[in-house]
């Protein structure tokens, strides 16, 4: 079946709806349409727009490898019962915004070669959401979930901006790039780096497209406005994470390999001078706050990025290092102690007194933490007191014993 600029725009469909199969060329119109029954669209084909704008759902809607060559809008649609979007094909932009889904959201071997947008959609008892692989951002900004739920996906960004979690929920991730800002977490909340290939249902391995040569792990971009105290990060890549202004940071959970921003070692310019820095774990917030300042190998701020200075970069270095201590991670911690000391250190606001005694601190041993430069300085403290010896302390010869005054005799009668 073979149907062209097919417009059903605001009809109700009281029994079964089927359209399996058939292939829609130019624009097809499903606005506010009713379907009361199944809605039947497995293996169909768009060649043109497909607009389900405001559609109702109210049996199953069957989009099983459906294939959508040029836009798909179900923006503002209802789904009341399965949303079945297995092994769909999305080869432009998919709109699901503010959408419904009330029973299951079934997207497993789903591709999407552009954006996929769920923006402000509200997942009422979605189990399981993927796996499926987007060439573009997965947007969630302003999602809700209102049901436990795993996300499995292969993405190049995954927007969680004001996303809200009201029950326990994992993501399953290959490449993305996740931003998580003003997220509320009511349960626990799991971000894992998906090591293994997803794979589409019947097993076959799905596949990643232009994904591909990329690293597969996944990246938090921010956590600035959400509660940490429900997050646990298994194998993601901190390194471009902001992190100032996260709620409860001291209970954010770390396992696996979750690096840091690196400090430029080596010497390296400052200003008019050459230092060297010592290799650490710091937070890119630092590196942005150095970067200002001209010093050279650190990460500047991209375009629209607040630069926060060392009165708020302080405190989140001290909630970092007691997550680690509550973890058992003493050796790990020491990192974030010495950037929480070298923030204070910089911290105008601070006493002239105390930043003093801190410049000492770090200058004789690194705030503790730096043996060799303690060495130094007790190797150099041995030498200049040998020295001041040899010139001051010590006599050329030896004093020879001699006895002085007069000595009188007296006769005994």
């Amino acid at each position: 079946m073979t149907l062209s600029n097919a417009e059903f725009s605001s009809t109700t469909f009281s029994g079964f709806a089927w359209f399996g199969g058939a292939a829609f060329s130019g624009d097809t119109t499903f606005g506010g349409v009713t379907f009361s029954s199944d809605a039947g669209f497995s293996r169909a084909r768009f060649s043109g727009p497909a607009w389900f704008g405001g559609a109702a759902f109210y049996g199953p809607g069957e989009f099983y490898e459906t294939t959508f060559s040029s836009p798909a809008v179900f923006e503002g649609a209802t789904f009341s019962s399965d949303a079945d979007f297995r092994k769909a094909a999305f080869s432009d932009e998919a709109e699901f915004r503010r959408v419904t889904f009330s029973g299951p959201a079934v997207f497993d071997g789903a591709t999407f070669s552009s954006d996929a947008n769920f923006h402000e959609a509200v997942f009422e008892t979605a189990a399981h959401v993927g796996p499926l692989v987007c060439q573009g951002a997965l947007d969630l900004r302003g999602a809700r979930f209102n049901s436990p739920v795993t996300i499995q996906a292969a993405a190049t960004h995954l927007e969680g901006q004001r996303t809200r979690w009201d029950s326990i929920a994992a993501l399953r991730l290959r490449y993305a790039t996740v931003d998580l800002s003003d997220a509320v977490f009511e349960c626990p909340l799991t971000i894992v780096t998906q090591t293994a290939h997803f794979t589409a249902p019947g097993g076959a391995v799905l596949a990643e497209g232009q994904l591909v040569g990329s690293d597969p792990g996944a990246r938090v971009a921010s956590l600035r406005g959400a509660d940490a105290a429900h997050l646990l990060l298994h194998n993601v890549d901190l390194s471009a994470c902001l992190l100032s202004g996260t709620v409860h940071l001291d209970q954010l959970r770390l396992e696996g390999e979750c690096p840091l921003a690196p400090a430029p070692s080596g010497l390296r310019r400052r200003g008019l001078f050459v230092v060297r820095w010592t290799a650490r774990r710091t937070l890119i917030e630092e590196q942005h706050w150095r970067a200002r300042r001209g010093c050279s190998g650190w990460a500047a701020a991209p375009d629209g990025t607040e630069v926060i200075g060392p009165a708020g970069l302080a405190p989140v270095y001290r909630q970092l290092r007691k997550s680690f201590e509550d973890g058992k991670n003493e050796p790990d911690a020491v990192d974030f102690y010495y950037g929480e000391m070298e923030m204070r250190r910089h911290d105008r606001n601070r006493p002239i007194a105390e930043r003093a005694l801190l410049a000492l601190y770090w200058a004789v041993s690194g705030y503790g933490l730096r043996a060799s430069r303690a060495l130094v300085w007790l190797l150099g403290a041995m030498a200049a007191t040998v020295l001041v010896m040899m010139l001051w302390g010590l006599p050329l010869n030896d004093p020879k014993t001699a006895t002085t005054g007069r000595l009188r005799s007296h006769l005994i009668w």
